[in-house]
């Protein structure tokens, strides 16, 4: 039976976390042998792939690629307009034609969107309700199974300013009771979402578990790996044969790898042991080079390639991440893949990804610099344990892999769909 699976999401990315697990959930789709295409912007990273206002003069208000000049799958960029705010947001203009459109050309069986603070889920939604309510009246009306994933993060004092986090709390109070009325499936990244969504109005029957996951090819690339790719091109003879301890990800406040920064401090004398802080420059960027250049175990890349980061999870000793918020942590699945154990300050859904003692080790949250400090202290000095963790951060990481998930994940939006 043709099945076509249609993600949506605000725009594309070759870094950004929520922007690669819809890409990564078409890719997979496709893998699998269904028909199907990302529904997005016109923007990748905050840049155009294609001009909106030609776009605008074209005869439909969308081109079809069926390979993206930016992420090389099939894609349906639409006409859309960048907003002032919220961040990285797009609008999509005119969605429920183009989605019509978009199912009398192409044919949608199964769609999911993604993300919060945009038109895209509210018109999905309205969509769906729309095709709902014509079947009640006797219009007859294909049945398409409709998903929502919103990698959420609680608006808690502390995480945005009181702008945001309000703008969050009212997108959620008005927005998100509409979607959990029209969705079939809530897709929670973690259980502690899938009890977040319950709480704000979602049916406990709707919450489907779906991780992210780590792209199986990925996967590949970090079992064939060579240590020696990264330790070659950034570390000193010197420090060739040290422990690494690895912070990968954006530099940014968000990330706060100025802590791991704060923590190398006190290994500053400890000669077998070396930091790496490796990711795209953010805000935190300037703070981060200027604390690090004070030290000599402290190695700050900047943003690596993919065959680096392969290599680099296989040459290190530890991962630590001391976010200040994280909806599930998509780097960490790939660290316990590669059988390297976690430090983690223990936020939202990396407490629930990261077992603490099993996995890896839960801190006090993202300033628990000296907690950080005990924790890696307790895996130098017990290698039994540190031998444990790694075949445990492996064991988890497997059940991760993005086939299975995509796979599970379809065959029961097709089961949805053959119950009415």
């Amino acid at each position: 039976m043709e099945f076509n699976f249609f993600p949506v999401m605000y725009q594309t990315s070759n870094s950004k976390g929520q922007e690669l697990v819809a890409q990564r959930m078409l890719k997979w789709a496709i893998k699998l042998g269904y028909k199907s295409y990302l529904i997005t912007s016109v923007y990748h990273d905050n840049e155009p792939v294609i001009n909106e206002r030609s776009l605008e003069l074209s005869e439909k208000p969308y081109a079809v690629f069926e390979k993206d000049p930016k992420i090389n799958l099939p894609t349906i960029r639409v006409l859309s307009r960048k907003v002032n705010w919220p961040p990285r947001r797009i609008s999509f203009r005119d969605f429920i034609t183009v989605l019509n459109k978009i199912d009398e050309e192409i044919g949608i069986n199964f769609i999911v969107t993604h993300s919060t603070l945009w038109n895209g889920p509210e018109d999905t939604a309205k969509w769906i309700m729309w095709r709902k309510l014509m079947g009640s009246m006797g219009v007859n009306q294909k049945r398409i199974v409709y998903a929502h994933m919103s990698h959420y993060q609680p608006p808690e004092p502390g995480r945005y300013d009181p702008i945001e986090r309000t703008y969050r709390m009212a997108w959620n109070m008005t927005e998100l009771p509409s979607i959990f009325k029209a969705a079939d499936l809530i897709l929670a990244v973690t259980g502690i979402e899938g009890e977040d969504m319950i709480t704000l109005g979602a049916n406990p029957q709707q919450i489907y578990i779906f991780p992210g996951g780590l792209d199986d090819d990925e996967a590949n690339k970090i079992d064939t790996a060579s240590p020696d790719l990264f330790i070659e091109k950034y570390l000193k003879n010197k420090d060739k044969n040290k422990k690494i301890i690895a912070y990968l990800g954006t530099v940014e406040e968000r990330k706060n790898p100025l802590a791991v920064v704060e923590i190398a401090k006190h290994f500053k004398n400890k000669k077998d042991l070396i930091f790496v802080i490796a990711g795209k420059p953010g805000d935190q960027w300037d703070k981060v080079y200027k604390e690090s250049r004070k030290l000599d175990n402290v190695v700050l890349t900047g943003e690596i390639s993919i065959e680096e980061k392969a290599s680099l999870i296989k040459a290190s000793y530890l991962n630590i991440i001391m976010s200040k918020m994280e909806a599930l942590g998509l780097t960490q699945i790939e660290f316990m893949y590669g059988g390297v154990p976690i430090i983690t300050s223990a936020v939202y859904g990396q407490k629930w990804l990261i077992t603490n003692g099993v996995e890896g080790i839960h801190l006090r949250g993202a300033d628990d610099v000296e907690g950080g400090v005990e924790a890696i202290n307790k895996i130098l000095n017990d290698d039994q344990l540190y031998e444990e963790m790694k075949k445990n951060a492996r064991i988890k990481g497997k059940n991760f892999l993005l086939s299975k998930l995509m796979n599970d994940l379809i065959e029961k939006a097709k089961s949805i769909a053959g119950s009415t």
